[in-house]
């Protein structure tokens, strides 16, 4: 019996290296909780193409838009840990999303095994043309002077540009009015034209209508300039010290995912994501390359990020269900 323990025990242990020398033998999907066309499709696209010739087999795109990135999170979650099955995807999973969708949320931070990160970007607090508002400072004095009348776009209730309005609304100490749209067109759309103040959009939606005259940028939410807009100041520069907000996106497996699988994606993650030419190409839509040094630094740093987006969720009074 002791005999046929070893045994078993042997096959196992042959197995697992096999499995850490042969990994990936298939192609892998990627799974994006956004539709193809937009920012993070142009993050997942470019990276994707990349870790494919760095493990040797293609990464394939899958597209599950819907629900706040919530049916991608489910699917993905319910994947075997195989390391076929990964997901790019931000923080909303380690709570916030359970705050957003409370009937339709299965799953927390326990679901996911973290692997990498890959973008860290800011977004771009503009205000619209019409707003007269020149920087940080006026817009604060005005905020402060007339409270609740400053109105503020988002691409929906709990998105990035939502929590990082809420956040700025506590910094600065003032109160604004939230203006929800189905989607970061028609968000930046009702800036340019003038039926709402202000909004924190993406780099790539805000960049073109500041080109053309109908927006103005007052500054990026990082703490750090952005490579992308190097001349336009920081929010913690403009007066409100200590202010950091980013967007960003990691690499993530089903819970279980064998160590030496994170261990290769995350080491194939930082080989790609050092190219200076896959770091100029995503600068020029906006996104920052920001690798982690492993797959233990990035669990540790998402988890405590992901904490911060579940309290901003539940200070922002969102909820869909």
């Amino acid at each position: 019996m002791k005999f046929n323990r070893i045994l078993v025990s042997a096959a196992v242990l042959a197995a697992a290296a096999s499995y850490a020398s042969d990994y990936p033998t298939r192609p892998v999907t990627l799974v994006v909780g956004f539709p193809p066309g937009g920012g993070a499709d142009a993050v997942a696209r470019q990276v994707s193409d990349a870790l494919g010739k760095e493990l040797g087999q293609p990464v394939i795109m899958e597209y599950k838009p819907g629900a706040g990135m919530t049916l991608a999170s489910n699917y993905v979650a319910k994947a075997a840990p195989d390391g076929y099955t990964l997901y790019m995807t931000s923080g909303s999973h380690y709570g916030a999303d359970k705050v957003l969708y409370k009937k339709s949320v299965n799953y927390d931070g326990k679901s996911f095994t973290p692997i990498a990160r890959w973008t860290k970007t800011p977004l771009v607090l503009a205000v619209s043309a019409a707003s007269g508002i020149q920087s940080v400072q006026e817009l604060i004095e005005r905020g402060k002077a007339q409270p609740g009348k400053l109105t503020y776009a988002s691409s929906g209730s709990g998105v990035a540009p939502h929590l990082a309005a809420v956040q700025f609304e506590q910094a600065a100490g003032i109160k604004m009015t939230h203006v929800p749209f189905k989607g970061g067109a028609l968000a930046v759309n009702a800036l340019a034209s003038g039926d709402v103040d202000l909004t924190f959009g993406t780099p790539p939606s805000v960049i073109p209508l500041a080109q053309t005259g109908r927006v103005k940028m007052l500054a990026v939410t990082s703490m750090e300039r952005s490579r992308g807009l190097p001349k336009l100041p920081t929010i913690d520069e403009s007066g409100v010290k200590g202010f950091d907000y980013t967007f960003w996106f990691g690499l993530y497996g089903p819970t279980g995912l064998p160590r030496d699988a994170v261990t290769k994606l995350a080491t194939a993650s930082s080989k790609v994501l050092a190219d200076t030419s896959l770091q100029e190409r995503l600068a020029a839509g906006g996104n920052e390359v920001s690798a982690t040094k492993s797959a233990d630094d990035f669990a540790a740093w998402a988890a405590q990020e992901g904490t911060r987006m579940k309290v901003l969720m539940e200070q922002s009074g969102a909820s869909v269900d």
